[in-house]
């Protein structure tokens, strides 16, 4: 199984709120980041894919907060693939905070690519060799 690099960086003031933490919302903004990410790792970027009038709308979300993340802490964003069938797929995220050694978040998104009309499109059959970069980039193959 290929190996994918998280997605790291820094929490801004802007993300904080009044009780001095990361906004709950923000968490959901990075597990975006994060999927980009991934995404462009596993040879399937949002940019060739729109260009391609493909798109993947968000299905569902579930998070649990575990410790908060503070303006200027380091974190990370460990993403995998755990499921895809051709048109729906399901990612896991950690959200690690570096500067306190403490995870964060854990969160599971579920999408589906569909085109512009937000029909669902089969990848294997319309874009084979996307299709193949998300095989190899699945987290357990049964193998």
């Amino acid at each position: 199984m290929k190996e994918y690099k998280p997605y790291r960086r820094k929490a801004y003031y802007y993300e904080t709120d009044r009780m001095d933490i990361v906004h709950h919302s923000n968490y959901v903004r990075w597990l975006e980041e994060a999927r980009i990410d991934l995404m462009e790792q596993a040879g399937c970027p949002f940019e060739f894919t729109e260009k391609q009038g493909i798109v993947s709308p968000v299905l569902s979300v579930s998070c649990e907060y575990k410790y908060p993340v503070r303006f200027g802490d380091e974190f990370e964003v460990v993403c995998r693939l755990l499921s895809f069938n051709g048109c729906r797929f399901k990612l896991e995220y950690e959200v690690n905070n570096l500067t306190t050694g403490q995870l964060a978040l854990t969160a599971v998104t579920e999408h589906c690519f569909t085109g512009t009309d937000l029909r669902p499109i089969r990848m294997q059959k319309k874009y084979p060799e996307l299709y193949e970069n998300l095989l190899e980039a699945l987290e357990d193959k049964g193998e």
